[in-house]
């Protein structure tokens, strides 16, 4: 079947898609006026409606100044988009932000000397096309290689590089191919150039809000895993790992340590500097131990002022020298404290539990107390199985 797509109608589409998405996006954007992410995503979408506005009114001013300023925002729409996913990635740091400057500087520029030096179509659009697709080939590879169990990224990346493999399809096409290739000139061309942008602008809208979404979402799942002051886990969260080590622990047969611990004399810091010294110094001290602490190690503020760690496959060795690291942590802290621990070390079946686990270290922590303080205190090892 050989049809014609109504030109005005197509950009008019595009135009309302990418306002309607802006319009979404600052109806979320009033609730979270600090999130630079969708501020920059929201201005990418004005700058993309601006570029097939300036399309659609072709014809109503001259061409040189139409296709410039819609190429030109084309540009900065699709290096705005851009940094908005890898700043949602966590990606965007200061050498992004340069090769994005400079890519779209490269573009501004390589264009407007085509534009005004040798205007012919097929070298715009062969230009466009791959200083387009270099924009968004880097986002395309990081989302791609995402790890993590969510496909999202991956699908996402995955469109992205289609897209840029159509861009420089297209921009082969306008170099070897003498047929039309222009969104104006109808032809064997116009049809997938059409649905590609339609592709394209689904893609980033829909996927960028679904990311969006989901970055909520591990942020709720973080809040409700972890202390709000110090970033540890809560006790319920630490609970559920302790489940999973003792059971991972007693299948191969490995020991596994607990530590307990809080500030000594934490009412008299509070009492004495305030509570915000008492807020500074768990934070202190969260952020050194943290520090101390391998990747497998779970660490949980249990309650108040008293801390937990759990060393899966630590024997009383190594758990007696990450006692001492977490004891020494303290040192030259502002205020000052001190740190007392009860350390236990067992090596579990699969009818071990937690509560006798945790009344014999608890026992220990408090001898550590009756013996001065700021030291480590060894529970002994009983019979823990029912």
């Amino acid at each position: 079947m050989n049809f014609v797509l109504d030109r005005n109608t197509i950009f008019l589409s595009l135009v309302l898609g990418h306002l309607f998405t802006a319009g979404l996006i600052a109806g979320y954007w009033r609730r979270h006026g600090q999130e630079r992410t969708i501020r920059v995503f929201m201005l990418a979408k004005l700058a993309q409606a601006g570029s097939w506005f300036f399309l659609v009114a072709r014809g109503g001013m001259p061409d040189l100044v139409s296709v410039s300023l819609a190429n030109s925002l084309l540009f900065v729409g699709y290096a705005l988009e851009m940094a908005a996913v890898l700043q949602l990635r966590g990606a965007f740091g200061q050498p992004e932000k340069r090769r994005y400057a400079i890519m779209t500087a490269v573009n501004l520029a390589g264009f407007h000397a085509i534009l005004l030096l040798d205007n012919r179509e097929s070298l715009r659009i062969a230009f466009a096309s791959v200083g387009t697709a270099l924009l968004v080939a880097g986002p395309a590879v990081r989302l791609v290689r995402a790890g993590g169990k969510s496909v999202l990224p991956r699908a996402m990346g995955a469109f992205y590089l289609l897209t840029v493999l159509s861009l420089l399809g297209r921009a082969a096409a306008a170099l070897a191919v003498g047929a039309p290739m222009g969104f104006f000139a109808p032809g064997p061309f116009q049809t997938p150039s059409f649905l590609a942008l339609y592709l394209i602008t689904i893609a980033g809208n829909t996927g960028f809000i679904l990311l969006l979404r989901e970055r909520a979402h591990r942020e709720l799942l973080r809040l409700a895993r972890h202390d709000d002051l110090t970033g540890a886990l809560n006790r319920r969260a630490f609970l559920e790992g302790v489940r999973e080590s003792l059971a991972g622990c007693a299948r191969r047969n490995a020991p596994l340590s607990l530590l307990l611990f809080d500030v000594d004399r934490f009412k008299t810091i509070n009492d004495s500097y305030g509570h915000d010294a008492g807020d500074r110094v768990l934070l202190t001290m969260s952020a050194r131990i943290r520090a101390v602490l391998g990747p497998d190690d779970l660490f949980a503020r249990y309650g108040g002022d008293e801390f937990a760690v759990l060393l899966p496959g630590r024997d009383e060795a190594e758990s007696s020298a990450a006692a001492e690291r977490i004891r020494a942590s303290a040192s030259g802290a502002e205020p000052a404290f001190t740190i007392s621990l009860g350390i236990l070390t067992v090596l579990p079946d699969r009818d071990t539990r937690w509560e006798p686990l945790y009344a014999l270290c608890d026992q220990a922590l408090y001898a550590a107390k009756r013996a001065g303080r700021d030291r480590a205190f060894r529970a002994e090892q009983p019979q823990l199985t029912s």
